[in-house]
């Protein structure tokens, strides 16, 4: 039976720069199935090779064959050529090389070698290039014993002869050839064996012929022998593989259901055909550095384990070379895989290999170099050629220039990368730093190493590692001019004379009694500085607020003198801890309100307003000496103000439970406030609101009234806050004109449409703050599968289409009456202008008078707390 192969492709595999596939929402990661095989007799099967269906890649589908008097056959495809290994490390799978025969009678056989078109695989010898550095995984050679013949190696799809061996035998020439198919570009193969003429040419006498493929790496001459000789009956051949589906990881990584490179922590490599058509073919997978496992499966590549302690009894030195941490002889010696190393004691003296191949002269951790010799053969290095080395590409190992030296970092991350995990951090002394290691050239590698810091030397990859240098006492002490002194990590230098020394001294200490003396001065003299002028900046507010003109005002009237104070810049920056942003209770359209604690030990809160105009200075002065005079139980107290400050500072007494607002609209929907509570709040809300429009000796327009402005105390009884939109009408006047201020969904829409400011757009306000009490909804609210709703349209709505009770919370419902909410409904109706013809959808008995505000009801009706609204509303 014929074996198939791919044909030698001289094939470059170049690293793309860390090519990791990214965890993505997007990505389909393959799951192995639980059922598929995972061994075959004694070798083990890893995805993508696979039997059955869903168990492997496209290409990579293997059969087991079971017998009953020998074990299991594991072959490529259906059967037609025998595994014996699989390595994904090297991207190899090892098979069994037939052996071609021709008998000593035969004159001529053509026998086919290879015929795997179109499968991922291929007999050539891989350079996998990383970082310009060459390593070759196989070597496969065809091998031809035996006496007078001619072998023609030839490309069956094309007839044409691509090489040729030939065997004399005679008294000179050898009784074998040999062929590399290494420079072949083929997809088949046969061999073609033609007997020469022994007379003709003096020939000794004919033998039978023999001819297979070999690896030349893993076949030693002793194996070659046994199978000319009949020992032997079988040699493995190394066949290379690639992933087939794209040409490059770059188009690959497109479709991420079909990236074979699906870990996380792997990389994707490049398949180059450059020896020919320079095309890529392919690609492959590795893990990452620090990992091991399978990078085809989702969590295939694991964490390497790492030695970051070395252990006890290390050895430290093979013949003349030392051996440091980071490298070690055994495990548990060096910090991973990629730094093993091996003493050879059978030479005299013994050698250091590292990775079995190259002899270490030398190893230097402070420049991170390691020097080498040529490698060490070990198998027929005559079919060897002597320019390629060999090491682990994917390794922290990049070779220089002279090929005769490595430079290695500890990983490939940088300083900062690898900070962020300190349990695998390499540079662990305390007097060590770490030193990234940029790609300075395309030879080499990214990542960092670790260094002694100045003034010590030693291991850095040990505690303790770094010792101190003794600069003193070295053997050319050229250091200091005078007496050199050694200290941790450095040294000083003393002069010889002690008069010297005590010059130095007083000069040093006058010079340093004369700074300290300027510097005192210069400090003291820039305080003083920084207060006055900070003085007259505080005057120069003062004036610009009209203090002079309030302080008359307050003066003028020993009521306000009782209640009102002007207070300094300096009470209001101890009461706030000079603005602490811990002290901020809130922030809105006005500005920014601090609580405080006054030297009285008063609570209150002070509102740092925004910058105002200098024209409204005048109107802000007026408004204090206004408010100063309300005294109502349901209207936040003014103590005082500030006008020290570029805007002038309120202080207002400190309400501590809150606002409506935030115990109405609670995130789960339950409010601690029952029915009675809001009736109250309600009620404590309009007897402020009707003060403010008719029983001041001014009538006060809020402006701004809504539930996060009522603040409720410790007792839920509400306080009507934030005067900083309110304005003034004269009591011989109904309206002002103003620009248009308030809060989308309390906004009166007259007021809206006019800017007429009237003691109505207070009353709209108001009638939204009951809705909000009845229904529970915020003033602007949505609801499922629809947009935005203006509560006050909605209601509006609603009552046109007469289910307005739909709109009351289900926890009114239970609590009140039916009449109740019927009169509330009522009484939020007539708040909103413009609409007296739906009174009737709600209380057609209402004998309420049409001219009559609601504010003015519940305050004229109202009892004692709860009875007075429930009086009303009856």
């Amino acid at each position: 039976m014929g074996w198939v192969e791919l044909l030698l492709l001289p094939l470059t595999l170049s690293l793309l720069g860390s090519t990791k596939v990214e965890s993505a929402s997007t990505e389909k990661h393959f799951t192995l199935p639980s059922n598929c095989t995972n061994r075959c007799g004694n070798i083990s099967i890893e995805y993508p090779f696979g039997i059955g269906h869903g168990c492997y890649l496209p290409g990579f589908n293997l059969t087991c064959t079971n017998y009953t008097d020998q074990p299991p056959r594991l072959s490529l495809g259906d059967g037609i050529l025998e595994v014996t290994r699989i390595d994904l490390d090297t991207g190899t799978v090892r098979v069994k090389t037939p052996i071609v025969t021709l008998s000593v009678a035969e004159e001529f056989i053509a026998a086919p070698l290879i015929d795997l078109q179109d499968w991922p695989y291929s007999l050539t010898s891989l350079e996998q290039e990383i970082q310009n550095f060459y390593t070759i995984d196989t070597y496969n050679r065809l091998y031809v014993s035996g006496c007078s013949v001619v072998a023609d190696l030839v490309d069956p799809t094309t007839n044409k002869t691509i090489g040729t061996c030939i065997t004399r035998c005679t008294s000179t020439d050898n009784r074998q050839c040999s062929l590399s198919l290494y420079y072949w570009n083929s997809t088949s193969l046969e061999v073609r064996l033609t007997r020469l003429n022994q007379s003709d040419l003096h020939l000794l006498n004919a033998s039978s012929i023999k001819v297979f493929v070999y690896d030349g790496y893993n076949a030693t001459k002793d194996d070659l022998q046994g199978i000319v000789q009949g020992r032997g009956s079988e040699v493995e051949t190394a066949l290379s593989w690639y992933i087939k589906d794209y040409p490059t990881c770059e188009e690959a990584k497109k479709n991420m259901e079909t990236f074979a490179c699906s870990n996380p922590n792997s990389d994707c490599y490049d398949l180059l055909n450059y020896g020919y058509t320079n095309y890529n073919i392919g690609y492959i997978c590795r893990c990452s550095l620090n990992y091991k496992g399978n990078p085809y499966l989702a969590n295939g590549c694991e964490d390497a384990s790492l030695t970051l302690v070395p252990s006890k009894g290390c050895r430290a030195k093979c013949g003349g070379v030392n051996i440091s941490f980071p490298f070690g002889l055994s495990k548990g010696c060096f910090r991973s895989q990629s730094f093993a190393l091996t003493c050879n004691t059978t030479f005299n003296p013994p050698i250091l290999f590292f990775m079995g191949n190259y002899m270490v002269r030398n190893i230097s951790l402070e420049e991170g170099q390691l020097e080498f010799s040529a490698p060490n053969r070990t198998t027929d290095s005559s079919y060897i050629d002597d320019n390629y080395y060999y090491f682990d590409e994917t390794g922290p190992f990049t070779p220089l220039e002279q090929l005769s030296t490595f430079s290695w970092v500890i990983e490939s991350k940088n300083c900062e990368e690898a900070k962020t995990n300190m349990t695998t951090f390499a540079c662990v002394d305390k007097n060590s730093s770490c030193v990234d290691v940029p790609k300075t050239s395309t030879k080499d590698i990214q990542g960092y190493r670790c260094k002694c810091q100045n003034g010590y030397q030693g291991n850095p990859y040990i505690a303790d590692g770094c010792k101190d240098i003794d600069e003193c006492s070295g053997p050319n002490n050229n250091v200091c001019n005078g007496i050199c002194r050694n200290t941790i990590g450095g040294y000083e230098c003393l002069p010889d004379k002690k008069q010297t020394v005590l010059l130095g001294v007083i000069i040093g200490v006058s010079l340093g009694s004369g700074l300290l003396l300027l510097s005192i001065s210069f400090i003291i003299l820039r305080r003083k500085w920084k207060i006055r002028k900070q003085k007259k900046i505080r005057e120069r507010h003062f004036h610009q607020n009209h203090g002079l003109l309030l302080q008359q005002l307050i003066s003028s009237d020993e009521d306000v003198d009782e209640r009102t104070k002007i207070f300094s810049l300096e009470e209001i920056e101890k009461a706030t801890n000079n603005f602490d942003e811990t002290r901020v209770l809130g922030r809105g359209g006005h500005g920014t309100v601090y609580k405080g604690i006054l030297s009285d030990q008063r609570v209150v809160a002070i509102k740092k307003s925004k910058i105002v105009k200098k024209s409204e200075i005048d109107q802000f002065i007026n408004e204090v000496a206004i408010l100063s005079q309300i005294k109502h139980r349901n209207i936040v107290r003014l103590f005082g103000c500030c006008l020290e400050t570029e805007v002038p500072l309120l202080v207002y007494e400190f309400i501590s439970n809150g606002t409506l607002a935030d115990h109405l609209h609670v995130s789960d929907g339950n409010s601690v406030l029952s029915w009675e509570a809001r009736l109250r709040i309600a009620a404590e809300t309009a007897g402020a609101l009707a003060y403010l429009h008719s029983a001041a000796s001014i009538s006060i327009l809020h402006r701004d009234v809504k539930s996060s402005n009522i603040l409720l105390d410790d007792h839920f009884r509400a306080k009507v806050s934030d005067f900083g939109a309110s304005r003034f009408i004269p009591l011989d006047e109904t309206h002002i004109t103003t620009v248009i201020q308030g809060t989308f969904g309390y906004l009166d829409p007259e007021y809206y449409q006019t800017s007429q400011l009237t003691e109505k757009s207070d009353v709209y306000s108001f009638g939204v703050i009951l809705l909000e009490l009845l229904t529970g909804k915020k003033p602007v609210f949505s609801i499922e599968h629809e947009n935005r709703q203006n509560l006050s349209m909605y209601f509006l709505q609603a009552m046109r289409e007469k289910h307005s009770f739909d709109l009351v919370e289900e926890r009114i419902m239970k609590e009140g009456t039916k009449q109740e909410c019927c009169c509330t409904l009522y009484l939020i109706l007539f708040s909103f202008p413009g609409i007296h013809k739906c009174l009737s959808d709600v209380n057609p008995k209402a004998n309420l008078k049409p001219n009559k505000e609601p504010i003015v009801l519940l305050k004229d009706h109202r009892m004692q707390q709860l009875d007075v609204i429930r009086h009303i509303i009856r």
